[in-house]
């Protein structure tokens, strides 16, 4: 009997294999061998997920943990993800979740009709795809996220954007909200550190700007003497700007030794502070820290006066300076964004959830 879920994006080679056009990696395969991500693979001569409706646990978190600063602040989501990556990134922070090749890893299974309910039961606003990139477990994500729509929930894909345009199309007019990860600016990075191609992702971003009504914002994790040079920063915050206009959010978060670059020390906060001051001066209107407590770096200032319009520490909010149409009090610029007339009180905790299989 099969054990995969049948997928869409693939054709057949002439010389008995298939291959995964997914995401960029096209992935070639013949009978019984993996892709890259190993949940996708060669089963019956075509290629089939084996994730789905199968997770690695589920946890309720602060809108602000993915990160989205912009999108229905102080709310809650219902957090999931498989196993799995198609990148191979060295530095990964979830690498026992997204390098694993133990099927046992996805201990919990939901059907996407309970995935919706149950966050409806929790009072989550959204479902978010994340710990692993949910474009490898495209077919659940999606057939997740048209669930979800029907109760009313929101959709939010975190991921790094490394798709092929075809299935990219079908995956982002599911979601409402992404967090995009742009890991770095240099092709080198990607290639050497990644596994993947700084041009795809780009591409990726540009799309969701002028093809799409999708809020994401930015996050790039920066890595002490990789990518956290000035003349890297500068150029990364310019071409945010240049492309995506000064309304993208983009946050700067500290890196700490994990996975295969323990070699390198953490992030100093100095780091944070700098990018987002070259993020600032290279006219981006919202550029936060994370992993780091800064509540000047996480807060949320208006572009016009200066005024602090969504107070932060860490992930809890405090002082809330917007009117009910989400427009500054002292001068009455509109903040862009997914806002709601007053913000959501759910606080900094987390909350681990258990779903029976269900569906």
């Amino acid at each position: 009997m099969s054990s995969g879920v049948t997928t869409r994006y693939w054709h057949r080679l002439d010389d008995e294999r298939v291959q995964c056009d997914l995401c960029p990696r096209h992935c070639r395969m013949r009978e019984g061998q993996r892709g890259l991500c190993y949940v996708r693979g060669c089963e019956d001569g075509e290629v089939r997920l084996f994730s789905y409706g199968r997770s690695s646990g589920f946890c309720v978190d602060p809108i602000e943990k993915k990160p989205l600063n912009h999108f229905l602040p102080g709310t809650s989501v219902l957090s999931f993800g498989t196993a799995g990556c198609n990148l191979a990134c060295k530095f990964c922070q979830n690498w026992d979740i997204s390098k694993s090749r133990e099927m046992d890893t996805l201990a919990d299974a939901a059907s996407p009709e309970r995935l919706a309910t149950t966050a409806l039961e929790l009072g989550c606003r959204s479902v978010a795809f994340t710990y692993n990139d949910p474009v490898i477990f495209h077919e659940y994500a999606v057939d997740v996220a048209a669930a979800c729509r029907e109760v009313g929930i929101h959709s939010v894909a975190v991921t790094a954007g490394w798709i092929d345009p075809e299935p990219r199309r079908e995956f982002f007019a599911a979601m409402d909200a992404a967090n995009v990860d742009l890991k770095a600016f240099s092709e080198r990075f990607y290639r050497e550190i990644c596994g993947g191609r700084l041009a795809d992702v780009l591409d990726t971003l540009c799309y969701l700007k002028h093809e799409t009504d999708v809020w994401f914002e930015l996050t790039t994790l920066l890595i002490p003497s990789e990518n956290d040079s000035t003349g890297e920063l500068e150029q990364l915050t310019r071409w945010v700007v240049d492309e995506l206009g000064p309304d993208v959010p983009l946050h700067f978060t500290a890196f700490h030794p994990d996975w295969k670059l323990r070699d390198r020390p953490p992030t100093p906060p100095e780091t944070l502070t700098r990018a987002r001051r070259i993020a600032l001066d290279a006219g981006i209107h919202h550029a936060y820290t994370g992993n780091v407590h800064d509540s000047d770096g996480g807060s949320t200032w208006c572009p016009g006066c200066g005024t602090r319009l969504i107070e932060r520490d860490w992930y809890a909010l405090g002082n809330w300076r917007l009117d009910a149409a989400g427009r500054c009090l002292a001068c009455s610029r509109p903040l862009e964004g997914r806002l709601e007339a007053e913000p959501g009180r759910f606080g900094r905790r987390r909350v681990p959830v258990r779903l029976a299989q269900s569906g």
